[in-house]
């Protein structure tokens, strides 16, 4: 991808499209040098599609129910996105784990946001998880997908301090408002070329990252 360049960059989603959101307003205001090429959900009722028909962006459903299996449904969603052709693919709440030759066909060029400061909390509930263990740190971390679960580089994190009153409902409310700021800031990094996978590794700005560049909740 060339700085000069728009990245054609398709979203796959699940649910409602909270973080979908964040980067259609982001691109509509001009701090994402994108073009949604498309919005790819597995459930044909998630209404983040809504959300995208209101962007006037282009939207497609695979719906695993209507394949014979997981391989059939998974060989359906290699199909579309290697028709849509994207410089970018976006994870944003889909919530299915994506066969190895598909991450590898996009490797580097595959984002995700996971609601953990990784690679604490991989998988699911992660606010339920760092309430039981008492953590005084939460958080989310935007990264390059690999074959193994949440386990890519880390680009950048937003952290928030675990209130002694916080629920998971809390905690859910306040890291999703960081995902807003720091999936888009990722987002372009990558369309512009700041940020790359390479030597199994983050690199921003020609430099390895030791640790994810870190936004605090105050900041």
């Amino acid at each position: 991808m060339k700085s000069a360049q728009r990245a054609r960059t398709a979203v796959l989603i699940s649910g409602s499209g909270t973080n979908l959101q964040a980067i259609i307003d982001a691109t509509a205001a001009g701090e994402l040098p994108i073009d949604l090429c498309a919005v790819v959900s597995d459930q044909p009722a998630a209404f983040g599609l809504e959300r995208a028909r209101r962007a006037d962006i282009p939207t497609i459903t695979v719906d695993y129910r209507d394949h014979p299996d997981r391989s059939a449904a998974e060989a359906g969603l290699g199909d579309t996105l290697a028709e849509l052709d994207p410089d970018i693919v976006v994870l944003a709440g889909f919530m299915r784990i994506l066969p190895d030759d598909i991450v590898e066909h996009f490797r580097g060029r595959m984002l995700n946001v996971h609601p953990s400061l990784l690679p604490k909390f991989r998988g699911l509930h992660t606010f339920a998880r760092v309430l039981e263990a008492g953590d005084a740190w939460h958080g989310s971390t935007v990264h390059f997908v690999v074959p193994e679960l949440d386990s890519g580089p880390s680009i950048i994190q937003y952290r928030i301090a675990v209130r002694s009153d916080d629920d998971e409902a809390s905690l859910k409310d306040r890291v999703q408002a960081g995902e807003y700021v720091i999936y888009p800031r990722a987002i372009g990094w990558l369309a512009t070329g700041r940020v790359e996978l390479k030597h199994d590794a983050a690199w921003l700005d020609g430099e390895r990252l030791g640790t994810p560049v870190l936004v605090d909740e105050s900041d």
